[in-house]
Parts: structure tokens; sequence; C-alpha cells
């Protein structure tokens, strides 16, 4: 299908827009305060198919999390913020990749010029998030609802601003609960814009309902060429969404479908091997077996295994060994230089006879040692994420000193 052309941006380092394939988002169900429960979720979403995901950053317990979790997230960050404006601000400090603000409660002017001279500064981009559901209520007075019309040039208003402080690293999502006003409100926009936009059916509710209700409005949209981005917002785990997103666009033959799914950690300073070589060689060595399977390779043992313990298998380094876990239960420890062979033998096992056999033959011991490294590792390196520092910045910018 031709695809509308727009501009291009970068979210991290996905790009969206400008022909770019088109990349699906899903956002954390957390609280963003419980930085290791959100991190969690963050790496569930990554080995379920999310380019890109977007975490609340409502108060300053949310933003300091956000300071711990950027570093360690394996896909861009989000920052959604809602009415206080020193949030988004906030949020940048704590290096979020990108910010979406919703026209409809952050309403000052000046508060979005403000937030939109930081964001240029910092080369992050900025989301104008309208919804059906928080449009300005002078807009929706005017066009008797939220029609559309409305949500367009809500939309615009916005743009306006950021525009105005010469802020166009901008994306757009006009997005509604009912699926043929969401449709048409994306129709609108896309004749009016040459920005990316973000496709969603808000609110869409829980299964099945809100699959077939997101199929429909994204769906629709896609198959005319429109759209760069897309969310499915569910009622459900999150993973649901990332994993609805990633079987729509490969289905209409937007993304290229694959059995597996390979996740890495960014690594940091507590990392005890070379994280990209090492995910090299394993994803040369699954993909050439074509197993069908989730794997996540993580730097060291002091997060790994909680962080990716949805994948369905995974490797982490400890000091001079590797650490094999599946589903985040480490179940054997094998000396580094055989990492990447261990972690296709037990994959291939894994195929053959299931989860659960699999953790039954589980080492004895490998759990145990697995946390006797990983308490070692933590006291010889460290906080390699400088967690306090990034906090107790992060709070300066809420306090406004």
């Amino acid at each position: 299908m031709e695809r509308k052309q727009t501009k291009q941006i970068h979210v991290g380092k996905v790009p969206v827009g400008g022909g770019a394939p088109i990349s699906v988002q899903s956002m954390t169900t957390t609280k963003t305060a419980d930085v290791e429960g959100t991190l969690q979720q963050v790496y569930a979403l990554a080995a379920n198919g999310a380019d890109i995901v977007r975490i609340t950053c409502n108060d300053l317990d949310a933003a300091q999390g956000l300071a711990e979790i950027v570093p360690r997230s394996p896909v861009p960050i989000v920052a959604d913020i809602h009415f206080q404006y020193r949030l988004a601000l906030a949020a940048l400090e704590a290096g979020v990749d990108a910010l979406r603000l919703n026209p409809g409660n952050i309403r000052k002017e000046e508060h979005i010029k403000t937030v939109a001279r930081e964001a240029k500064d910092r080369g992050v981009p900025i989301r104008v998030g309208v919804n059906a559901g928080s449009l300005d209520r002078d807009i929706e007075e005017r066009y008797g609802g939220a029609v559309p019309e409305a949500l367009v040039e809500s939309a615009l208003k916005e743009i306006g601003y950021l525009e105005d402080v010469d802020f166009t690293d901008i994306k757009i999502s006009v997005k509604h609960s009912n699926v043929p006003l969401m449709v048409a409100s994306y129709r609108l926009l896309s004749e009016t814009v040459d920005y990316p936009l973000h496709l969603g059916v808000t609110e869409a509710g829980p299964l099945p309902g809100g699959l077939i209700k997101s199929v429909a409005g994204i769906g629709t949209l896609l198959n005319e060429g429109i759209g760069d981005t897309i969310r499915f917002s569910l009622t459900a785990d999150p993973v649901e969404e990332a994993k609805a997103g990633r079987q729509l666009l490969e289905y209409l033959g937007l993304r290229e479908r694959k059995g597996l799914d390979l996740i890495a950690c960014p690594s940091c300073g507590r990392a005890e091997v070379d994280v990209i070589e090492v995910a090299t060689k394993a994803q040369e060595a699954l993909e050439a077996e074509e197993l069908p399977i989730q794997v996540a390779v993580m730097g060291c043992v002091v997060n790994g295994p909680g962080e990716a313990s949805s994948a369905d298998i995974g490797i982490a380094a400890g000091r001079g060994k590797g650490h094999l876990f599946i589903k985040g239960q480490v179940v054997r420890v094998v000396p580094e230089e055989e990492m990447v062979d261990a972690l296709l033998d037990e994959a291939r096992k894994l195929v053959d006879e299931g989860v659960e056999a699999r953790l039954a033959a589980a080492e004895a011991g490998a759990a145990e040692a697995a946390e006797a490294d990983r308490v070692q590792l933590l006291e010889i390196k460290g906080d390699a994420n400088r967690a306090a520092e990034r906090r107790a910045r992060v709070a300066e910018v809420v306090d406004g000193s």
C-alpha cells in the first residue's frame, strides 16, 4: 500500500514517519516509582514487540523513577505528562526520549512553550496527544462535542504554540473511543499536516471488544496509508497490546514476520561482557536454527533475570560466568566463554521439551550461585546508574530550585 509521506522524527533510536517501519507502542501499568517492577514490564513489552514504551510521570516519585528506568531500558521511553508542566521538565532531566503532552489539561501557552524550548535544547520530540475525553472545554462547546473538527483544531492550536518557538520535532494523535469518529479525525488531520501520526482508539476496553475496536480503527487507517506508529489501548495486560500491534502490522504486510525475538540491555558500568558482541553471536546462532522464541541477552546478573523475566530464555553475565535463565529463573551457570553455546543448547531443548520440563531440569544450586554473584557484583561495582544523584536532580527541577 502507498503510505502518506510524513516528516521523520526520532524517538531515541527509533525513526517515526518519513517512510520508516511503523512502530508499535504500549504503556506500563505499574507505579513508576516502582523502578524494578516497571523495568520488568518494559522488558516484557520489548520482548513481545513494543518498539517504544510510554510511562506515566505524574509526581516527583515517578520522575525520579524515570531517572533510574531510562538508562536501563532496552527501548526508548516516552514520559506521559498531564496537568503539571514542571513534571515535563523533570522528565527531560531524567533523560526520557520523548514527551506526550495533552492539550486538554496543560493549557497555559507560556508553560507549553517553556517545555518546548527545553525539549528542543535536548533534541527530544513531543507528541501532541489530543484525546476526546479530555478536550479543551471551549473548543468542545464551540463544536457541540468531541467531533473530528474539534480534535484537529485542538491539535493545531498546540502545534502553533510549539512552532512559535521553532519546535517542529512533533508527532500527533487525535484519539477517540468511537471508531468512526476516530477514523474521521485522523483522515482530516492527515489532510492538514505532514507531521507523523500516532494511531489509537482510546479507552478501547477489555478483550475481545477492545481488540476488535482497535483493529477496526487502526487497520482501516493503515490500509489507507495513514499512520506512522500505533498503540492498542486495551484494558488488559499491556503485553497483549504489544503482541496485537505487532501481529496487525505483520498481517498487513507492514512489518516483516520473524520467529526469533531477541532483546538486549543497553549495557552499563556493571556489564561483565561485551553485550553487543554476545547479542550478535547469539542472534546469528539462534536465527540459523529458526527457533520461534523470545531471547534476552543481559550484561550482568544484578538486574538481568528479573528485568527480562518474561523472555522465554536468556543469559546474564556474572564474574567470568554466564547465568542461563528461563522465564527469569536461573537454571544453569556456565563459564563465560560458553555462554552462547549454552544458550543455543538450552534453547533447542526449550523448544523441544517446553518451559516446565526445562525448569524442572534446572541444575541444583544454580539460583543460589546466581544470587551470590549478584550480591558480590553489586558490592564491587556499586550503582553504575547513579540513581541517587539522578533522583536528586529531578527533584530540584520539580521544586523549581
